[in-house]
């Protein structure tokens, strides 16, 4: 019998994970033989260099890109053969996501932004789920914010929301991409201390790419890639050693 990805304590891996674009001279290997899983209740940074292939990572778990050869986990569901309709309700259901862009819709308020997930899904939240984004509102300092539009908040406070939206529905595993990349230190400190709190007192799983040794601090583990491979696998490390192992990977190109 298969090993489950849950037997293994994972919410999502992949196995011989391959990425490829284009093809003959100008094929370029974003991904060679990758095996990695993340495991439940615990965040999760994934490291690297520009170009090493961390975000095209990130995507082809969130079943956001498909792989070139190799499977995907979400759970125990296998999504690399899955079509597009099939894709968009795990999304839907099972995953959360920051961007580094926030990526809220304009014409809601910011309480239609955080619900959006519930609407896109066709249902409104249970009363369990809503005392958990009423948690979330009042954690986030949003509730006075909540018939405001998006243009009307601050870039921090655009950012609140988003994690907010991203972990209202309680997804097993909320991917960030660069959640920090366009806030000033102070608020970026703020949006971490956030999503690692939400693994201690939620035990939702989060996988952070980033090129920032100062978030990756914040992580429970950290995923160091170099030219499409896993080079490091650590645990909690200050913002020193990650750069000072950052620098180390680079010289040694």
């Amino acid at each position: 019998m298969e090993i489950t990805t849950s037997d293994l304590g994972l919410v999502a891996r992949v196995a011989q994970l391959s990425k490829s674009y284009g093809s003959g001279a100008t094929e370029v290997t974003a991904l060679r033989d990758v095996s990695i899983g993340i495991r439940k209740g615990e965040f999760t940074a994934i490291m690297g260099p520009s170009g090493s292939g961390k975000s095209t990572l990130m995507h082809i778990m969130a079943g956001l890109d498909t792989p070139t050869s190799g499977r995907v986990w979400i759970g125990n569901t296998d999504i690399s053969g899955l079509g597009d309709t099939e894709l968009t309700m795990i999304r839907r259901r099972r995953v959360g996501f920051v961007f580094q862009a926030f990526n809220l819709v304009p014409t809601l308020d910011i309480e239609g932004n955080i619900l959006l997930p519930f609407e896109l899904d066709g249902r409104r939240p249970s009363p369990q789920e809503r005392a958990w984004i009423d948690e979330l509102v009042d954690s986030l300092g949003l509730r006075d914010r909540l018939r405001h539009r998006p243009h009307e908040l601050s870039g921090g406070q655009q950012q609140r929301v988003a994690i907010a939206r991203a972990l209202g529905s309680r997804p097993e595993l909320v991917f960030a991409d660069e959640p920090t990349g366009n806030l000033d230190s102070r608020t970026g400190r703020e949006v971490l201390s956030l999503l690692a709190s939400a693994t201690r007192s939620a035990g939702q799983s989060i996988a952070m790419v980033t090129h920032d040794p100062v978030a990756a601090s914040y992580a429970d583990r950290i995923l160091f890639l170099a030219d499409g491979a896993v080079v490091e696998d650590r645990g909690r490390s200050s913002a020193a050693e990650i750069s000072s192992f950052m620098l180390e990977m680079e010289q040694a190109v």
